[in-house]
């Protein structure tokens, strides 16, 4: 990438590291030019959203009403709030990259190099929330995958998967929690599900939902030939208890069993695992993570409220959307991205084509690039 410093007034010593694109991105959202992030507009219909929710009788509309009105509320008050911090960041920029040249300071213009970083980076997670005002962006998330056909191959790989959400999370600042671990027979997970929780988790990551492949060298086989594994992403919001998905009772199968694992956390001596089957739907969830028999069924049920939640909204979609044959759907051929470590390195996006060699990169997190871009066109 060709870099370019942002200091206004002057030629730079040295290069500083943020790109000339983003550098114009920033500028095009800066009031009063409106851009990308039309902020003055945005300013005007956050006084008139809050008028509205201060109102008399604000409250006595329907909670659908007051839900929609209060998540547009914050949402606008998170863009604009980050928006402030990445004005002063620049601002801190341009003034340290004078100082910079005007003492030759070679050790402050590093410094200024990883603030512009740090600035490329702020400004991309700022334009992604910009995409998230869907119903439901703001919540948590409940992540499951799951390995497909392939034995330890596909477990291996669905241990792979994990790890680089677990990255994710942890570069977010997010907070992880696992639900249900079912490890492989010889290897890796068959399957996980966890919680995610954090802003816009469930915004963020229901751009991965869908089949991910590997193609590697197989660790596993003697003869060293390369293999093809996959592993399916499944990510629903978590719901409020609010939501109106009505569970009877009479329709749940519910089973208690010792959780099993490879040691460590999912060490288990009693009972208290639960898996509950909901009858009409053939949904099945299971908890494993708490001790607490009465823990793990309320964390089942949580997910499974989500589950019946997903299956509605994708049944109403489906009807509205059936005569659209370009309406794509989450199945096993659908896969939306491929890691290829074997013959040469690269990760493709196949949804926006989007593409990049550092496969290690992505393997330990970063996947915010190819988030954004799916976000960005919109086929998510």
């Amino acid at each position: 990438m060709i870099l370019f410093c942002l200091h206004p007034f002057a030629e730079p010593i040295a290069p500083c590291r943020i790109s000339k694109s983003c550098w114009l991105r920033f500028e095009s959202a800066k009031p009063p030019s409106g851009g990308f992030f039309d902020l003055e507009e945005r300013q005007k219909k956050l006084k008139v959203l809050e008028e509205q929710s201060a109102s008399e009788g604000f409250w006595n509309r329907p909670n659908e009403e007051r839900t929609n009105v209060l998540r547009e509320v914050r949402l606008i008050q998170l863009i604009m709030e980050d928006w402030q911090k990445l004005a002063g960041m620049v601002e801190e920029l341009e003034t340290g990259v004078g100082l910079a040249k005007e003492a030759e300071d070679a050790s402050l213009l590093t410094e200024m190099n990883q603030l512009g970083e740090t600035i490329a980076q702020r400004l991309e997670q700022l334009e992604m929330k910009n995409l998230l005002g869907g119903e439901h962006d703001q919540k948590d998330a409940i992540v499951m995958v799951h390995s497909g056909a392939g034995g330890t191959e596909s477990a291996d790989w669905t241990a792979m998967l994990y790890r680089m959400y677990t990255r994710w999370v942890e570069d977010h600042g997010y907070k992880l929690t696992e639900v249900d671990f079912q490890p492989g027979e010889e290897a890796g997970i068959r399957s996980v599900t966890f919680e995610v929780a954090g802003e816009f988790a469930y915004g963020y990551l229901k751009a991965e939902v869908g089949v991910h492949r590997l193609v590697r060298i197989s660790p596993f086989d003697s003869a060293k030939r390369r293999h093809t594994s996959f592993a399916s992403v499944f990510v629903y919001p978590d719901i409020e208890a609010s939501m109106d998905i009505e569970i009877l009772e009479s329709d749940l199968q519910i089973d208690t069993y010792r959780a099993q694992g490879a040691g460590g956390q999912h060490v288990n001596t009693t009972d208290s695992a639960v898996r509950i089957t909901h009858r009409p739907s053939g949904i099945v969830v299971a908890c494993q993570n708490e001790r607490s028999q009465h823990k793990n069924r309320s964390t089942a049920m949580k997910v499974l409220k989500a589950k019946l939640y997903d299956k509605r909204v994708k049944e109403l979609e489906a009807e509205r959307d059936k005569r659209n044959s370009t309406k794509r759907t989450i199945s096993w051929g659908s896969q939306i991205r491929s890691y290829v470590l074997h013959p040469y390195q690269m990760v493709k996006d196949h949804r926006t084509d989007e593409e990049t060699s550092a496969t290690q990169a992505v393997l330990d997190g970063h996947i915010d690039h190819f988030i954004h871009q799916a976000l960005m066109k919109k086929v998510v």
